[in-house]
């Protein structure tokens, strides 16, 4: 699975209202987005409005043409596409700058090491 990171500029005098919509994302979204294969997903708004999305797929593009073939995805972005600034017209799901990962924690990676002799310790 790709993990992928994305930016987006909410209008700070909207960011009250936009919050607020996100507390009830409709059921047949939410079915859409787990249905066309976005999983793990996240938003996390700075105070700002600098937008920073996170969503694990196993290709992002063919995950977001399914979500563009959906009926509850052109109602959603038609809503939700007064909050931005920047996007030029476009939904706001065909506006992210996706960010480049620099750096990942993968839990194997710290895996108990085997203790080092101790080299200064009596026999």
């Amino acid at each position: 699975m790709n993990r992928y990171c994305f930016c987006l500029q909410v209008r700070t005098d909207r960011m009250a209202e936009y919050v607020e919509r996100h507390r009830d994302v409709w059921p047949d979204m939410q079915a859409a987005l787990r249905d066309s294969g976005w999983h793990n997903y996240s938003l996390f708004l700075r105070d700002d409005g600098l937008l920073i999305g996170y969503v694990e797929a196993d290709d992002l593009d063919a995950a977001q043409r399914a979500m563009a073939a959906t009926e509850v995805n052109a109602r959603w972005q038609a809503r939700m596409a007064e909050f931005f600034t920047g996007i030029d017209g476009r939904p706001p799901d065909e506006s992210f700058l996706l960010l480049p990962e620099i750096f990942h924690l993968n839990p194997n990676d710290l895996a108990p090491q085997p203790a080092a002799p101790n080299h200064l310790a009596e026999d």
